[in-house]
């Protein structure tokens, strides 16, 4: 198999990054993938940047296994804390997800209003906000942890009075901010989409990172000469490192299919 033909390496600590998955799916339906989800070690979001940097260290290695031609850290804490070290080790393209969501802000606001939201350990590392300033330091950037998104997202309270409410909890300091453009900061988030738009209303942009990494990931295929020549089968394969089973009942929220049984695997 020529390389250009080798499967893309996708990581996150759990679901949230199936996002993701779906969304190169739908960008590139021609190309191979192996996703990993480090449930025994989730979330990442309360460990120390150490710690992470050695989970998606490990993680790298267990897809490099696969002989991935280009790895996608669909994880935003460990974007933060790791990307720019998995850049340096690895010899294959590495992206995150958190520039590729920046630049589609930057492109999307209109009056330089833009706001993040995020897990806590997200938000509290301000990646976001500095990735942002450093490209126009006169952007308004508003920064707003949502520690309940995850949860309701995982037990599928997508719409309806729970969410809603808590969607105008967290939402609210956005709404008095006037902002016109608000970056999905976590993977799980987009599915929370048509809420947060009710909440958000009509003159409010949402970038989801998910696609915006998946935009990215085919330009850069483009440019290093990496797309998947045809004709080739097309495989997809995917492993956790603890309960498969209610990972591929969840996996079915994210993904809008059923998925086959994921492999448990072991990490260093």
């Amino acid at each position: 198999m020529s390389f250009s033909n080798a499967p893309i390496g996708v990581f996150d600590s759990g679901l949230g990054g199936l996002t993701v998955l779906k969304a190169l799916k739908e960008r590139l339906p021609e190309e191979s993938t192996v996703y990993l989800g480090d449930l025994a070690r989730l979330p990442y979001g309360n460990k120390s940047a150490h710690v992470v940097c050695r989970y998606a260290e490990e993680a790298a290695r267990f897809l490099l296994g696969h002989a991935i031609k280009l790895l996608v850290v669909a994880c935003n804490t460990a974007s933060a804390a790791a990307l720019e070290r998995l850049q340096q080790q690895l010899p294959i393209p590495v992206v995150g997800v958190v520039q590729p969501g920046v630049e589609e802000a930057v492109e999307a606001t209109r009056e330089g209003r833009i706001a993040v939201l995020g897990t806590s350990g997200t938000i509290h590392s301000a990646v976001y906000q500095r990735a942002l300033l450093r490209i126009q330091p006169s952007f308004v950037v508003v920064a707003q942890a949502c520690p309940l998104f995850v949860p309701l997202v995982e037990e599928g309270w997508l719409q309806g009075e729970v969410p809603t409410l808590v969607a105008r909890h967290y939402l609210q300091p956005l709404v008095e901010a006037e902002v016109d453009t608000v970056v999905l900061g976590c993977t799980h988030y987009p599915l929370l989409a048509s809420t947060l738009a009710a909440v958000l209303g009509p003159g409010v942009r949402l970038v989801d990172s998910a696609t915006a990494t998946a935009r990215h990931v085919a330009r850069l295929l483009g440019e290093r000469s990496l797309c998947a020549k045809a004709p080739q089968a097309v495989s997809h394969a995917c492993f956790v490192t603890d309960e498969p089973q209610r990972f591929a009942q969840q996996a079915q929220r994210f993904l809008g299919y059923a998925l086959s049984g994921p492999s448990l695997c072991r990490l260093l």
